[in-house]
């Protein structure tokens, strides 16, 4: 008998550890994501385009142009930072729509001092209101460059740079290297600069048709992995035919550590709530969230509303916990199959999204200008809400399973952690809900065979 205790002792440690080593696995497989390939935007990228417009006596007059090209990724304040190093030793003699951080060392030059004469400049775009004489198309917008499906027109940022001790012809020029992009932090990782055909303009009667001297392009792709250690928002769920509401999971994007990390979150009920915010650094921008369980920034809440006979309700609300930023131009990209029946939108626009082709499933959702296209700091105005109405489709509609939920959430391009899949709410009725895991089954078998052996 005391060899049976023993053996059963020894079995609930091994699945003990295989337990604890199934939640490690879990864990790393919905905390981590290392690909920067979003099979959401799988074209999207920042594609940064110079092209050369006339020669100098030492060099060239370049516009160097930022498209984003991704669907719904946008580079917001502080905007985005430009970086590169020169082949030889060029120098920018003068710049329109930007300018380096630094000038570097310039003391070798009498008369004429260059505007940099750094081996790796880096470029940041000008504020709005600058004067004219100093912009040109494009320019001046705080380097901030919006998404290509929600703000086309403002999907590009330019600056003109006059570069000194370079080549003066195709043959001669030698493209810069190590580009890098900063869009305000880490994230993006740029490839080598490549020549391509000389970019042509037509003029504004359209009748003449002119070209770039020299073009070539750099190809920036965005890795979520890159651009944080950790999530930056979650998802939380419920329904109108259950009482459960299931939260974010704990812990998603960082625990409260007030012990060793004291100032980590704020609490909201705090009387000194605005002193403590107002001397916690305005002008960094880490997030400074409220105290939850979750500790993310951004929290998406799906609610499954209503029901009617061919028609479904459900409510979205977006909510900020972060009480250093204000977050312009947002977006939200939500995955479920029944986009492809939407009958109605409250309040958010609407852009369907098709990677897969012919599969409609994909929906990109903003807020109206001047309306709710601004998601304000954490407080009593920190959310935003709409509703969607789709159309029941007989042949896949149902409440059950937690068909009704998203399949997977984005905010502002970064993807959001959702409910483990058996934490949905199910129905009622769904006597089939698996309420126990298997290894919390075994371990209460076991648990019986050793009280019915004792007693036997």
């Amino acid at each position: 008998m005391e060899f049976f205790f023993t053996s059963i002792a020894r079995s609930i440690t091994k699945l003990s550890s295989y337990a604890i080593l199934l939640v490690l696995l879990f864990s790393c497989s919905i905390f981590t994501s290392t690909e920067a390939y979003d099979s959401l935007d799988p074209e999207g990228n920042i594609t940064i385009k110079w092209d050369v417009m006339s020669w100098t006596p030492d060099g060239y007059v370049a516009v160097v142009t930022m498209f984003n090209f991704q669907q719904y990724r946008h580079i917001q304040a502080p905007g985005w930072s430009l970086g590169w190093s020169w082949a030889k030793k060029e120098v920018i003699w003068s710049m329109m729509g930007g300018q380096t951080t630094e000038q570097g060392d310039c003391s070798r030059f009498k008369g004429n001092v260059p505007h940099c004469c750094k081996k790796d400049p880096t470029v940041v775009d000008l504020l709005p209101g600058t004067p004219y004489n100093q912009q040109i198309a494009n320019c001046c917008k705080g380097g901030v460059i919006n998404s290509w499906v929600q703000d086309p027109a403002n999907a590009a940022s330019s600056f003109q740079v006059s570069v000194g001790a370079a080549g003066t012809t195709n043959k001669t020029v030698k493209l810069p290297k190590n580009f890098t992009l900063r869009a305000p932090g880490p994230g993006y990782t740029c490839g080598p600069a490549k020549i391509v055909k000389p970019t042509k303009f037509t003029t504004a009667d359209q009748r003449r048709v002119t070209q770039a001297l020299m073009t070539w392009n750099v190809t920036c792709t965005y890795s979520q992995f890159l651009a944080q250690k950790t999530p930056t928002c979650c998802v939380s769920l419920s329904s109108f035919y259950n009482n459960t509401i299931v939260s974010c999971p704990t812990c998603t994007c960082g625990c409260q550590n007030n012990l060793t990390h004291p100032g980590s979150c704020v609490d909201p009920n705090n009387p000194y709530l605005a002193s403590v915010v107002e001397g916690s650094g305005k002008t960094s921008y880490q997030p400074l969230v409220q105290c939850t369980s979750h500790m993310c920034p951004i929290r998406v809440h799906w609610h499954v509303k209503l029901n009617y006979k061919d028609y479904w309700r459900v409510k979205i609300t977006i909510t900020n916990f972060n009480y250093r930023m204000n977050y312009t131009q947002w977006n939200l990209v939500v995955q479920h199959p029944n986009f492809d029946n939407l009958t109605q939108i409250f309040s958010f626009n609407y852009k369907s999204l098709t990677p897969y082709a012919a599969i409609n499933d994909t929906a990109m959702l903003w807020g109206v200008k001047f309306y709710n296209d601004l998601l304000s700091q954490a407080g009593p105005l920190g959310n935003v809400q709409s509703e969607l109405l789709f159309r029941k489709d007989k042949a896949t509609f149902t409440f059950d399973k937690g068909w009704a939920f998203p399949r997977r959430i984005y905010f502002n391009g970064d993807n959001c952690v959702m409910p483990p899949p058996d934490a949905y709410p199910w129905l009622p009725n769904a006597s089939s809900r698996p309420t126990v895991s298997l290894l919390y089954s075994i371990l209460t078998i076991l648990a019986v065979s050793v009280i019915v052996l004792a007693y036997a």
